[in-house]
């Protein structure tokens, strides 16, 4: 998904963007590890069959980006 195709299809209401914004300082994450934790959320809202991005689904693309930082095996 292209950065014009994240913008069009991961809209953010307040709350998830709130939460987001939260963990990119605390975590120090890049403008690319933002752009993969909204593909993640997309696609977990979509098998989620929501049509919108909620703050549940953001912060479960968070925790699979830490498991990505931390590693499998910890």
């Amino acid at each position: 998904m292209t950065s014009p195709l994240i913008r069009k299809f991961c809209s953010l209401d307040e709350q998830s963007l709130g939460l987001l914004k939260q963990a990119m300082q605390r975590l120090n994450l890049s403008a690319r590890a933002y752009d993969r934790i909204l593909k993640v959320a997309r696609t977990i809202a979509d098998l989620d069959s929501q049509e919108a991005i909620l703050a549940h689904h953001i912060g479960e693309a968070i925790q699979y980006r830490s498991l990505d930082r931390e590693g499998w095996l910890g």
